[in-house]
């Protein structure tokens, strides 16, 4: 069995990350390759990810970009693995057997057609509000889990004839629910998941003005698959989504807007501080998918 590691690249430096994979591909000799793509990243860190030109088996540069959904069914065409193990590139490998662990896993008997690792927070950038929804919301606890809502995109691997089957859906090309939906694709269609505590080291920085920001644009994305007859089946689940259709349904979202438009300055404040609530983040969510569902 052979695993083709595959990391989507995007403005982030991912010599240590590649290093870290090569050392447990070549020290052990699994049967493993590496193949990277560059999703139009700026100069600077195209020219630092040259350097791997050569250290990976494939490594595609493309002139533009392509989005999140795309790019992972790009890899289809290049890799030679019967698994494809997705790996942000903006994570650091825990435990130097994390390759030896995945292969364990896939062996098993009957073998998981999707497979999700979990993932930590860097210790330092713990506070910000990013992180802390991860920690409160996305990290799941224990060492085994069937439950595919838990999914995530950040380190996983895939049966490679499942992925060509059920490839993300490219029509999502704004940011957040792309990862959600394709689980709940293949849940629909019976392939077989597992969870297992395999975790990376996720080292995002992102700062909590930047973060509301791309939140502001997954409540787009999730209005676009509420409005969507294809994609509306597989987001009834998801709790902002279900608590702005109940307001709805009892009439009280034009009173929860008003009482927003009085307290969403002071609630913005508390977001973008170096302590803020992740029940704010909730309320600050709910409002923006009430707004668009007017």
């Amino acid at each position: 069995m052979k695993i083709s590691v595959c990391i989507p690249v995007y403005n982030f430096d991912v010599r240590e990350l590649v290093a870290a994979l090569n050392r447990e591909i070549y020290v052990y000799t699994l049967d493993a390759e590496i193949i990277l793509i560059d999703d139009a990243s700026e100069n600077s860190f195209s020219e630092i990810n040259r350097e791997l030109v050569g250290k990976v088996h494939h490594f595609v540069f493309l002139k533009q970009n392509i989005g999140r959904s795309r790019i992972r069914n790009r890899f289809i065409q290049y890799a030679v693995g019967d698994y494809l193990l997705f790996l942000d590139c903006d994570v650091r490998i825990d435990n130097p057997a994390f390759l030896r662990r995945y292969i364990a896993e896939l062996r098993q008997n009957p073998v998981p057609e999707l497979i999700y690792g979990n993932f930590k927070i860097s210790e330092q950038h713990s506070g910000s509000l990013r992180n802390r929804y991860s920690v409160a919301r996305e990290i799941f606890s224990g060492e085994r889990s069937s439950d595919i809502s838990i999914f995530k995109t950040v380190n996983f691997a895939i049966k490679k004839e499942v992925l060509i089957q059920f490839p993300f859906n490219e029509d999502l090309t704004g940011y957040g629910y792309e990862d959600y939906v394709f689980a709940k694709l293949l849940e629909k269609n019976g392939i077989s998941f597992l969870a297992f505590n395999n975790p990376v080291i996720h080292v995002d920085d992102t700062d909590n003005a930047v973060f509301l920001k791309k939140t502001e644009v997954s409540m787009d994305t999730l209005y676009g698959l509420m409005t969507s007859a294809e994609n509306s089946p597989f987001i009834q689940d998801i709790r902002v989504y279900r608590a702005a259709t109940k307001l709805k349904k009892l009439k009280l979202d034009a009173a929860f807007l008003v009482m927003y438009g009085i307290a969403g300055k002071i609630l913005y404040r508390n977001l973008v501080s170096e302590n803020p609530k992740i029940r704010l983040l909730d309320i600050y969510k709910l409002a923006l998918l009430l707004g668009k569902m007017k």
